[in-house]
Formats: C-alpha cells, sequence, structure tokens
C-alpha cells in the first residue's frame, strides 16, 4: 500500500510479512504500529527534555514486535531505549514518566504488552 500524508507529501510504502503472503519489502502494517510506539515514546520524551533543558541526542529505540495466531494480532511490543548520556535520577524519573504518557501507548488495546525498558549509560 501506498500512503500519502498530505500536509508534507511524504509517502509510506507497506507490504504484508513474508509470513503473510507478502513480499516483505516494506514495513508490514503492524510493524508500523510496532515502530509508532517507539517514535511517540521517543517524541514525547524528546518534548520534555527540552522543556527541562534535558540532553537526551543520540537517545535510540530498538522495537520487536511479537504477534500471535487465531486471531492473528500483536500480542507484545518490546522496546529497549538507549540514553548515551548519563541522567541524574531526577531527569530519568521524569523522561520514564513521559514515555508512559505516550498517545499510541494510552491508544493500544490493554492486551497488547509492552514491555518497556530503559538503559542508561554505565547501567
Amino acid at each position: 500500500t501506498r500512503a500519502v500524508h498530505l500536509q508534507s507529501d511524504k509517502t509510506i510504502i507497506t507490504d504484508a510479512p513474508i509470513d503473510n503472503q507478502g513480499k516483505g519489502e516494506a514495513f508490514s502494517p503492524t510493524d508500523m504500529v510496532a515502530s509508532a510506539l517507539g517514535s511517540c515514546i521517543l517524541t514525547i520524551m524528546g518534548i520534555a527534555a527540552e522543556s527541562r533543558g534535558i540532553d537526551i541526542r543520540g537517545t535510540r529505540t530498538e522495537v520487536t514486535k511479537v504477534m500471535k495466531d487465531n486471531p492473528r494480532k500483536i500480542s507484545q511490543i518490546i522496546i529497549h531505549i538507549f540514553f548515551p548520556l548519563s541522567l541524574s535520577t531526577k531527569n530519568q524519573t521524569i523522561l520514564e514518566k513521559s514515555a508512559f504518557s505516550c498517545p499510541v501507548h494510552h491508544s493500544l488495546h490493554q492486551n497488547v504488552v509492552k514491555n518497556i525498558y530503559f538503559h542508561y549509560p554505565g547501567s
């Protein structure tokens, strides 16, 4: 499929995964859901960090999606967040709380297990 964002004219292409009759040539729609959670968390943490002068440049996520059958659906999303810079305990708490306020996190069904792990230098 091809989705065009009207405001920016950017295009996203999706394809079904190989294990579900696709070619696996692009993100699947369920990949996009899992990726959206990771992106949303980083965005909300970035907003919280910027408003408080906390430097989180270079922070990245690794997202894993777990599927189940009958019905085929996302059963779990695992997100590891890696911070390259040391942060105070107070700032860690601020960022972790902001991560869990992400609108995508709140929009996903409660049966989708969302495991979010925070990794700080030296931990």
